[in-house]
């Protein structure tokens, strides 16, 4: 017998967080019970109304986390509210301790042991401790440069490289990646950027290469990363941002990782607007130099928006079936559409948890 639909709530109404709840919406066997914002002025609207869909749902956007959680009593949490761990981590471990399986889309969680081993360990044991899983996931950490890696590996029985590129499209995404890219700054105000913080590029390069290197059994001994400004030759706009010739439309992000002295990985990632306008075609590649040497091409790239918001929600029955504690996408099995009704893909799926 199947039981009631899954407890779903959703931390976040922005971009990602709205497109994560309409999806969860649309699948059978989920339930959409609460949607936390921390923005309190939206506190009491609608969600429905908030994520786009024109109509009430009579589920009104919290503030208060733990009181919401106590009033819609989720079993799983999909939180999107930011990129960093200092930010996420006070909401993940509040979902944990009220017994909430976790996803999160915030980058630095895809391998949070690399920078924070100290939050990764808290945040492993309290999983543990109140019988939930916690992951990290999203198309960039979490898919592209890292687990589709690991995946195609898979037939290799030696290997000397590991190159994988990422180049593309900016156009979709709101202001603030758009800022954190340096679009529409000039070149000098991005190298001003990339010192004092404000310009960062790709958040996730240093977690995607210890997810790679640990699943393969390598020792890295140091990490060198690269930023650079992609120069406008034409004009180019999205809703958010103008870009006129000399201007930024973007950052060429590379990340290497040696071993005796040597690059064995290395991560590219050209993101900008409009890159067509340019003639440079959107896609995601990698190459593994070994036995046998491998090479993967997707053209156009897996869009990050429309990915990242279908990983977070298929890994659903994947975080409900894992043991309790922190996990990488590495240790997991692998994502799935999830097309039929999610019940039947957890296995003993609780009609209640506690959340005392």
């Amino acid at each position: 017998m199947i039981c009631s639909s899954l407890r779903v709530m959703v931390l976040g109404t922005g971009q990602m967080g709205s497109g994560i709840a309409r999806l969860v919406l649309e699948k059978q066997g989920l339930e959409l019970v609460g949607a936390y914002g921390r923005r309190r002025e939206r506190a009491g609207m609608d969600v429905g109304r908030a994520i786009g869909i024109a109509r009430d749902l009579g589920v009104a956007i919290g503030s208060d986390l733990d009181g919401l959680i106590e009033t819609c009593r989720p079993q799983v949490a999909i939180q999107a509210t930011c990129s960093r761990l200092a930010e996420a981590k006070n909401e993940i471990l509040t979902l944990i301790r009220r017994g909430v399986h976790v996803i999160s889309i915030a980058e630095e969680m895809a391998y949070p042991v690399h920078r924070f081993p100290e939050t990764a360990d808290e945040i492993h044991r309290q999983a543990v401790s109140q019988w939930v899983g916690v992951v990290g996931t999203g198309i960039n950490p979490g898919f592209v440069l890292d687990l589709l890696v690991i995946a195609l590996s898979g037939v290799c029985a030696e290997i000397g490289t590991i190159t994988a590129t990422r180049v593309n499209d900016l156009s979709p995404y709101g202001p603030t990646v758009l800022k954190n890219q340096g679009v529409g700054l000039t070149p000098e105000a991005f190298c001003e950027g990339l010192e004092d913080g404000t310009v960062v590029g790709h958040v996730g390069f240093a977690e995607s290469i210890d997810m790679i290197a640990s699943t393969l059994g390598w020792d890295i001994e140091r990490i060198r990363e690269t930023r650079e400004p992609i120069i406008s030759k034409v004009r180019r706009e999205t809703p958010f941002v103008a870009v006129e010739p000399g201007q930024v439309a973007g950052c060429l992000h590379k990340a290497f990782a040696y071993r005796a002295g040597k690059p064995v990985i290395s991560l590219v990632h050209p993101q900008q607007i409009q890159p067509q306008l340019e003639d440079v075609e959107p896609e995601d590649s990698i190459e593994i130099v070994g036995k046998p040497t491998l090479h993967l091409k997707a053209s156009p790239e897996i869009p990050g928006d429309v990915g990242t918001i279908a990983l977070a929600v298929n890994m659903i029955p994947r975080i409900m079936n894992a043991a309790p504690g922190l996990h990488n996408m590495a240790d997991l099995p692998v994502p799935c559409a999830m097309l039929g009704d999610a019940r039947r893909q957890v296995a003993n799926a609780p009609e209640e948890r506690n959340h005392g």
